[in-house]
């Protein structure tokens, strides 16, 4: 319970940007009046639906003949805590202050969106995966007792995974620490702590059902971003056949860890989170491609960051097991760097723009004052010219202000293909040939294949200045 509760803490707070890698997101500045009326009509319709939908699910349940239990022998240690269902009973009405609270339309609108998608995954969860609480209340008297009457005469100890309380207050809270500051904020992220802490010591949930919420509310955030986000597919992709390769391959490694979490049970289920986060790497190469990381000014969104650690830690693992033995960077030519990903010690010793080509990694917090570009591109396959061409546009930009370092995860493939582009186009060299044995004079490891000269081919054709091809 101790890590689901620094999970809540960390959702609100200002460290949020070195746990999951990005800012807390400021209060979007009010254009004119708050949209009150367009919430009062959001809380008009989420309000019946809420009780509609859950007393449905409720009733469904409790017409079933059997009915069992996820439950962890260590739960019974857990303390019931009449009190704390003052700060349960409490989040209904921050759940509609929150309307109220959003600044403009385009948040108030995801907020509500994320909201009905919370209850909607939530109750076709009750539906498909009927749960019940397992422990008996203790009997509770006077005020408390005549809240507990209340909640009761709704309730019933059904409708446990996922909880969606802990959706709910986790999707409330982040509207709250967006919009209040200083002491009301941190008032605030107390109180919603003890929201969070109340689903267990007031016998509502057991543990599972409160991961499985906070897995619900994660996954809501991630498809119904803060800023507005096009799923577009990747048309007409490099590498075509490659990439349907990987994409069979990351599906295949995700359904197995998801059919071990399912065989094994118990704690196993958490591989459900690698396997989501597989699922969503497929996608990236099957359909979607780099949309997928939500990489924005080199950050990836909090949601995607944390849905797809397990990956990213196998790739920064990955990074870092295959180059231990070469040096971190190397100069391909004066004033530009090929190299792998720089952690905090490459950062110190090397004073460096960067042109970050990774879309699984974050900008590191260490190089937050110096010039940097982001250009996400997969790894594994072959950029498009277009892609390469921007890439480059990235880096004619950062070289004038002194020595860059282009890196990808290993500095291998996507850091190597880019700055060979940037060598044609400067007329560095005649060739794609010729561009990638200029790389690989400077750091020899680098993979490049014949598919990337003919990617650096199509790239010189569409994109270098024609006297430069003449060469």
């Amino acid at each position: 319970m101790a890590l689901l509760i620094r999970l809540f803490v960390a959702l609100s707070d200002s460290r949020l940007a070195v746990l999951l890698a990005r800012p807390v997101p400021q209060a979007p500045a009010p254009s004119g009046h708050r949209p009150w009326l367009r919430a009062a009509g959001w809380l008009a319709v989420l309000g019946p639906f809420f009780f509609l939908s859950y007393g449905l699910a409720n009733w469904w349940t409790g017409r079933l003949p059997h009915v069992g239990s996820v439950v962890f022998g260590w739960e019974r240690h857990i303390p019931f805590l009449s009190w704390t269902i003052l700060p349960y009973m409490s989040l209904d009405a921050f759940y509609a202050g929150s309307l109220f609270l959003c600044a403009t339309r385009a948040e108030l609108d995801t907020h509500a969106k994320r909201l009905l998608a919370a209850s909607i995954i939530s109750v076709v969860g009750f539906l498909v995966f009927p749960l019940q609480f397992s422990f008996v209340r203790p009997a509770t008297s006077g005020f408390n007792g005549a809240l507990f009457e209340v909640l009761m005469g709704f309730d019933k100890p059904y409708n446990q995974a996922p909880s969606l309380h802990i959706s709910l207050v986790i999707l409330v809270w982040l509207v709250f620490a967006r919009h209040l500051r200083g002491v009301a904020r941190w008032t605030m992220h107390i109180w919603f702590s003890l929201i969070a802490v109340s689903v267990f010591t007031t016998f509502q949930h057991h543990f599972i059902d409160g991961v499985a919420g906070a897995a619900v509310a994660v996954v809501v955030v991630y498809l119904l971003p803060e800023a507005p986000h096009a799923w577009r597919p990747v048309l007409a992709p490099a590498d075509g056949s490659w990439r349907r390769w990987l994409a069979a391959g990351y599906l295949l490694g995700a359904t197995g860890a998801a059919g071990l979490a399912a065989a094994l049970g118990g704690w196993f289920w958490l591989l459900l989170w690698p396997a989501v986060a597989l699922l969503l790497v497929s996608l990236a190469y099957g359909h979607f491609g780099v949309q997928i990381f939500q990489k924005n000014a080199g950050r990836l969104s909090w949601a995607a960051g944390l849905l797809l650690w397990p990956y990213r830690m196998g790739a920064w693992w990955s990074s870092r097991w295959f180059t231990r033995h070469e040096a971190p960077a190397a100069e391909v030519v004066p004033g530009v760097w090929l190299g792998r990903a720089p952690g905090r010690a490459n950062l110190r010793q090397f004073s460096a723009a960067i042109l970050d080509l990774t879309a699984e990694f974050s900008r590191p917090a260490a190089a937050r004052q110096r010039p940097y570009r982001s250009v996400p591109l997969l790894d594994l396959v072959v950029p498009a010219p277009v892609e390469l061409a921007e890439a480059v546009a990235a880096l004619n930009e950062l070289s004038p202000t002194g020595p860059v370092l282009v890196h990808c995860a290993l500095g291998y493939s996507r850091a190597a293909i880019v700055v060979a582009a940037w060598l044609l186009h400067r007329g560095l060299a005649a060739t794609p040939e010729a561009a990638v044995a200029r790389v690989r004079a400077g750091r020899p490891q680098v993979v490049l294949s014949g598919r990337h000269c003919a990617a650096l081919a199509e790239y010189a054709v569409a994109y270098c200045p024609q006297p430069m091809l003449a060469h």
